[in-house]
């Protein structure tokens, strides 16, 4: 017998119908003589939905019943999918975040899991009872409904896994896997049957939607094997027709780049002319993390005179206009030059054995020379390097680079 959490995302428990035919997957594992605990998301729409209500009644409401509402969306899922489950025959009950109890911080919107006690779960698996929890949802030690921000339901999934220390955390969305890159830019991309921890956090963080990073980060810390499938394919999970999130050690042949990611939402900042002096990055950037923007890629060059620094970083293309008003108003930066570019990319390549082999950023950057792609920036960790182009030449980067390290699928037509 195995232990087994299924998440299913808003896509698919859209609608009843779908919610259905997530029951006969829960059904299947429970046939097979598996211990089930199923987290489930809003259905898709419903929290933008909530949110536009809140919007409407006040665009700064209180965050505390900003929670309230917005986490009511999964709520009404999970009852549900417990009465689906029950039609079928199965001992199933609902369980939201504060009935776990899933015990978060204060931090309402983007709340971080503090403690989840187990008991109450363990006891219903104990009577051969399917929990199915509301995701993106907990409590805080004052009593108050929380949400967890955004890929919620994913960080609930794998939060429970570490709680119940299941065997396996099964996610399932809209895709069957983990591919080499969007197989809507790249037909030709390949599906992956297992990846590290470290390179689906890269890639996570790097542009592929699959799995949010804070989920791969619990993963990883709690060393819970994850798998990601769709909920349209017949299979179950039971049945391994996805992608495994496993550690490097459970890897056998290690590629030394497992994927290509790519990402649109960047901004380019650049100041020219910033003194040289110590202090002078703690007092841009500190402003900016205050503010609640995140900075990423940055590059610093001494100016000739030697008394000044140009600066370039990126941030969220959102953001980019309240990057530039935080600047602005900082008093070192009085008359620094401030250019903004929202028409850029990140690229990047990942794989875990790009630690042990030489040459890779070589073919990367020879490869966009070759198709005349200009580099703005680069930034480097063991397992990636990403760069920053023109926005217009995504597509043919993200192609080449693909077809460059022999990633490919072989043998198609």
């Amino acid at each position: 017998m195995s232990r087994i959490v299924l998440k299913f995302g808003g896509t698919s428990v859209a609608d009843p119908n779908r919610i259905e035919n997530a029951a006969d997957k829960v059904q299947a594992e429970v046939k097979r003589g598996n211990q089930v605990i199923v987290v489930v998301s809003a259905m898709a729409g419903v929290t933008n939905q909530l949110v536009d209500y809140c919007q409407q009644i006040d665009p700064g409401c209180d965050a505390k019943e900003y929670d309230a509402v917005v986490a009511s969306g999964e709520q009404v899922t999970s009852g549900l999918m417990a009465l689906a489950l029950q039609k079928r025959g199965l001992n199933s009950r609902s369980f939201s975040g504060w009935q776990v109890p899933m015990i978060c911080n204060d931090q309402h919107g983007r709340a971080r899991i503090d403690d989840i006690p187990a008991e109450n779960l363990e006891n219903c698996l104990k009577k051969n009872c399917v929990a199915v929890v509301a995701g993106f949802q907990g409590i805080t030690k004052s009593g108050r409904i929380t949400t967890l921000g955004r890929g919620g339901s994913d960080t609930t999934a794998v939060a429970l896994a570490a709680a119940v220390q299941a065997d396996r955390c099964d996610i399932y969305t809209d895709v069957d896997g983990v591919y080499t890159t969007d197989p809507r830019m790249v037909p030709l991309a390949r599906k992956l049957n297992k990846v590290s921890y470290e390179e689906m956090l890269e890639m996570a963080a790097l542009g592929a939607k699959v799995l949010h990073p804070r989920s791969v980060e619990l993963a990883m810390a709690w060393n819970v094997p994850l798998q990601v499938l769709s909920s349209f394919n017949p299979q179950i999970g039971s049945d391994s027709p996805g992608t495994m999130i496993v550690s490097e050690e459970d890897i056998m042949e290690k590629q030394i780049v497992n994927g290509v990611t790519f990402t649109r939402n960047e901004a380019k900042i650049t100041l020219l002319s910033v003194p040289d002096m110590p202090g002078i990055a703690a007092s841009i950037f500190a402003p900016l993390g205050a503010a609640g923007i995140n900075v990423d890629v940055i590059v610093q060059n001494v100016s000739p005179d030697g008394k000044t620094t140009d600066m370039t970083f990126t941030v969220p293309k959102g953001d980019a206009a309240r990057t530039k008003e935080v600047l602005e108003s900082l008093e070192p930066l009085k008359g620094t030059q401030i250019r903004v570019s929202n028409d850029i990319a990140k690229i990047s390549i990942v794989g875990i054995g790009m630690s042990s082999h030489t040459g890779v950023a070589q073919t990367m950057f020879t490869t966009l020379a070759e198709n005349k792609i200009n580099i703005l920036a680069i930034t480097t960790s063991e397992i990636k390097v990403s760069v920053l182009i023109d926005e217009k030449f995504t597509e043919l980067a993200v192609r080449e680079l693909h077809k460059a390290f022999d990633l490919d699928q072989k043998n198609v037509g």
